[in-house]
Order: structure tokens, then C-alpha cells, then sequence
């Protein structure tokens, strides 16, 4: 069958993003907000944004932002409280039922960037998490162990097991979303637990494996955590992303370094997908023979697992080939490379 020129599909929103703060979010929310409705929006902030007051004032400054932006007047900053140990259930509670808070981040401690004030025992939030079970608030999880004897490559399959599983079982009302995901273990996982646990999907997970990191040398801009897997895995998560089933939808976990802190001798984890990221799914999908479900997966799952209407307006793609710019300004002399730099890809935003 010929695969059509062009689709048109509702709005989507971008259920997982970095917009960082300062000078780079001035740079980098534009490409976010051109293009998704909404966003989900990180917490892990140099100053992590751990409270309802710490959460108001950065959507103020994301707001800013995107307001002139050509999207911008309609795009909705959804924010997140990142969670440590001494995270207070009546802020939390409060943030949520005021409308300022629409989830809450688990980072284990030391397990990405930004991370070093996450929780460092998931006994220690037992009382943030009843009280989100009670509220119906989602909890976002970053899904990896942090204990250095475990390999890189098996952190988020020991991490259902030690940590997740038990966590569900211990709150059977809870909703979870596990992030990014990258592993046949995780898909998995996500479909035996039905309608209460949804799961991300990045682009670059689903465009590279852990051997295109070296290919012709290392790599640094394909490095991200959760690392990219064997090949296996990304088929699998393919397979789960091209499904049209409702656990899995879009978050492509944008995290954008500086070049200079991507090469450097101990480069910060982190693939900037959002110059690109609708285009490349769509590639994707195009690919996978599974045009007819980007719709669903992009603009579909995500609203009705956080309960919120899909988007009445629509974006088109049509097929065309362009070329990702090799690097993007972000002041101060300060550039950085956006995911695929210079590669030439097959979609484009009419």
C-alpha cells in the first residue's frame, strides 16, 4: 500500500519535557510550543522546582516565553513537583487541587540530571504517595535504579522489580506513568497493569540502539538516560508505540545541553529532540507501515490518561525532506545540537 503525502491529525501535546530555565528556556520552549498544545513540564531545574510556590513562579517564566512564540498563545505549560525526601503530602495536595500542580516526578537520587535532591528511599514519600492514591494525581518515575553494581544496561528492568512492582502492589489505586521507556521488560510490564499505568515513548529511543552511540566514534549527543538499548528493545518499543494501544503515547523527553557540556570530558546526559520531534515520529511511524496510528499515540492517549480533552485544532505533515539545523544559538555565545543534527528527514509541519 503507498503511503500518503501528507496527514493531518489533532494538535498533539508533549507529555514529557525539559524547557530548562534562564537563556536556554528562552531558546528552546519556542520549538515546543510551536507545535504541542501542551507539555508536561520537568522539574529538575539546577533549583529543583519542589514546591506549589516554586512551580507558579517557573510556569510565569515558561509563559514568558512561549507567549510570542508562533504557537505560543495557545500552548499550556503543565507542571510537575519534583519530589525528595522531605516533600510535604499538604503541599503537594494543595498544589494539585489548585490547579498548579498536574503530577508529581520521582527521581531516585543520582539517577539523571539534576537529580542529587530526589528521593533516596521510596519508604520516605509513603505519605506523598497515599495522599496522590487519594487525590487520583499521577506519579511520574523516572525508572532506574541508581546503585552503581547494577549495569547501566539492566537499570530499568531491576528497577520494576525492586521498586515499581512493589510500589503498585502496595497502591493499587495509584496512577503511574513510567517515563521514557526503553526496554521489552518495560512494555511488558506497562500491558499487565492495564488503564492505571501509562508509559512515554521517546523519538530517539525508538530511532537508535546502544551501538549507534559509537558508531564511528563515541558519540555524545545520542548519550541520554535511560540509555538507548539493544536493538530488540527498540523494535519492541515500536511495536508498543505503533499499537493504538492507550497506555503508551508521546513524551519525547527533550533535554537540551550546551554543546560545550555535551562534549566535554563527563558530558551531561540528554538528547534536544524538539526542533524535529513530531517530524521524526512521523518518520517512524511511516516507516512501521502505521501512519493511521500516530494520531492516537501522539494526540489521543495521552489527554484521556490524565483526563483531559484531546485538542480541537489540527496540525498537517506532509512529506518532504529538510535538514535539521546543525546547531541552535541559545545566547551567551552558547549553542546547542538539536537530535539527527544536519541529517536529512522526510516530514514536515505545513
Amino acid at each position: 500500500m503507498t503511503s500518503p503525502s501528507s496527514i493531518t491529525i489533532r494538535r498533539p501535546d508533549d507529555w514529557h519535557v525539559h524547557l530548562r530555565d534562564d537563556e536556554m528556556l528562552l531558546a528552546v520552549a519556542p520549538f515546543t510550543a510551536n507545535v504541542f498544545a501542551r507539555a508536561i513540564i520537568m522539574p529538575n531545574l539546577k533549583k529543583p522546582v519542589s514546591t506549589t510556590a516554586d512551580a507558579t513562579a517557573y510556569r510565569k517564566r515558561i509563559i514568558n516565553a512561549t507567549s510570542k512564540s508562533a504557537g505560543g498563545s495557545g500552548f499550556t505549560p503543565l507542571m510537575t513537583a519534583y519530589l525528595t525526601d522531605n516533600t510535604s503530602a499538604a503541599d503537594i495536595e494543595n498544589g494539585f487541587k489548585t490547579g498548579v500542580f498536574t503530577a508529581a516526578k520521582l527521581y531516585p537520587a543520582g539517577a539523571t540530571t539534576n537529580s542529587e535532591s530526589g528521593v533516596t528511599d521510596i519508604e520516605k514519600i509513603s505519605a506523598v504517595v497515599e495522599k496522590m492514591e487519594e487525590l487520583s494525581m499521577p506519579l511520574l518515575v523516572h525508572g532506574e535504579v541508581t546503585n552503581p553494581e547494577i549495569d547501566i544496561f539492566d537499570r530499568e528492568a531491576v528497577f520494576i522489580d525492586r521498586v515499581l512492582e512493589p510500589l503498585l502492589s502496595k497502591h493499587p489505586a495509584l496512577k503511574v506513568v513510567f517515563e521514557h521507556i526503553t526496554t521489552s521488560q518495560a512494555v511488558h510490564f506497562v500491558r499487565a497493569q492495564g488503564p492505571r499505568v501509562g508509559a512515554t515513548i521517546t523519538a530517539h529511543h525508538l530511532m537508535i540502539n546502544r551501538s549507534d552511540m559509537f558508531r564511528g566514534g563515541i558519540r555524545p549527543h545520542l548519550y541520554c538516560l535511560p540509555i538507548a538499548k539493544r536493538e530488540g528493545h527498540r523494535l519492541s518499543l515500536i511495536e508498543a508505540a505503533t499499537s493504538g494501544e492507550k497506555s503508551f503515547f508521546l513524551g519525547t523527553d527533550t533535554a537540551p545541553h550546551t554543546v560545550h557540556a555535551k562534549e566535554s570530558a563527563c558530558g551531561c546526559a540528554g538528547i534536544f529532540s524538539s526542533p524535529a520531534a513530531i517530524e521524526m515520529y512521523a518518520g517512524v511511524f511511516d516507516d512501521a507501515g502505521a501512519l493511521d496510528k500516530l494520531e492516537t499515540f501522539a494526540s489521543l492517549n495521552g489527554p484521556a490518561f490524565y483526563g483531559m480533552e484531546a485538542n480541537s485544532d489540527e496540525i498537517t505533515l506532509h512529506r518532504e525532506t529538510w535538514k535539521i539545523p546543525e546547531t541552535i544559538d541559545v545566547g551567551g555565545g552558547e549553542k546547542v545540537s538539536p537530535f539527527m543534527a544536519g541529517s536529512e528527514i522526510n516530514w514536515m509541519i505545513s
